[in-house]
């Protein structure tokens, strides 16, 4: 019913076709307040009924003028629960949207584009250039969080601001040299879209990182720590949408519903050097969270910053920061490491 703009800007939809099941979408409209990202990320909007007159206060434009004006093709009027349990039973397909082709002309150049596994779109969506969360006159005194932008959505940053950080942005390709010589009292990587496997220059990255601060990772992140410390990951037949994913912390058994936008997962069988699973998905068992065993580094497969919802894990960039300042006891003791 809500959250179809934090999905049109959510840069983990980035090159994707998103089809809402929900059979109403646009019914608030659209307003600056929803955005998560510089722009729309996804390449198509496809629903069963279109909102034409929305209502609500905040509203600026309808839906239609959104992806009017950011040039995103939409289609209204199918069955859209119909296509969901097409998916469901074939897995995920590459589609295409037009109005100025026929069928045969659309399937033709659908075939001649390269598959959606074998683009780095990561490059595509992370910030050119570093930047500053919001940056305030005393901000010099605050911990300082640097974000590996590989497909961050705007959440993150608010979260972490917060959390009383000071909060710097920078892109998917920086070193571990110049990430450190920002001296970031930690680190935390990003969500975002595609396949971690074609991600080794992030890999290398991270490797750099991770005995030297404290580190946390949500949905790619997860998966890129994951392969930093020599594990794999698999490709999801249909991927974890949506809001309502539970998942069980198996330290505590408590259950959390998650918000989750993902199309790989980590092998738990590839996993080493200290790295352990802590929570796993209940509808079909795969990994949903890390820690580390001696080193002050977790990290999770399902959107903590949720936005939209739901709202039970933001508590997870507290314990961030717990872990930040010392507040978490480790064994054995943290120091950081030489730069």
């Amino acid at each position: 019913m809500i959250g179809y703009q934090e999905m049109l800007t959510d840069p983990s939809y980035a090159g994707q076709i998103v089809v809402p099941t929900y059979p109403l979408i646009g019914n608030y409209g659209t307003s600056q307040q929803d955005v998560e990202s510089n722009r729309i990320q996804v390449r198509g909007f496809v629903v069963r009924e279109e909102c034409v007159q929305p209502n609500h206060y905040l509203n600026q434009k309808t839906l239609h003028d959104y992806l009017l004006e950011n040039h995103i093709p939409g289609l209204h009027g199918i069955d859209t629960r119909s296509l969901t349990r097409k998916l469901r039973s074939h897995g995920v397909m590459m589609g295409y949207l037009t109005a100025e082709k026929s069928p045969e002309e659309a399937l033709a150049a659908l075939k001649r584009l390269p598959d959606y596994g074998s683009v780095d779109f990561v490059r595509k969506v992370s910030t050119p250039h570093p930047y500053t969360w919001e940056p305030e006159a005393d901000d010099e005194t605050l911990p300082h969080i640097v974000v590996l932008d590989c497909g961050l959505k705007y959440n993150i940053l608010r979260l972490l601001k917060k959390q009383g950080c000071r909060v710097t942005a920078v892109p998917c390709a920086t070193s571990a040299k110049d990430i450190l010589g920002m001296n970031p009292d930690g680190i935390l990587l990003s969500p975002g879209p595609g396949d971690p496997e074609l991600l080794d220059y992030i890999v290398e990255t991270v490797k750099g990182l991770l005995d030297k601060r404290p580190m946390m990772g949500i949905c790619l992140g997860n998966q890129l720590i994951a392969r930093a410390f020599g594990g794999k990951n698999f490709k999801l037949k249909f991927g974890h949408r949506g809001g309502n994913h539970p998942v069980r912390d198996l330290k505590t058994s408590r259950i959390h519903i998650t918000a989750q936008n993902h199309g790989y997962a980590v092998d738990p069988d590839t996993l080493k050097d200290g790295l352990e699973v802590t929570h796993i998905n209940l509808n079909d068992g795969t990994v949903e969270g890390l820690k580390h065993k001696e080193l002050p580094i977790f990290c999770i497969q399902y959107h903590s910053e949720a936005s939209p919802g739901p709202l039970d894990n933001t508590y997870l960039f507290a314990d961030f920061m717990k872990m930040v300042m010392g507040l978490i006891p480790l064994n054995p003791p943290f120091t950081k490491g030489e730069i």
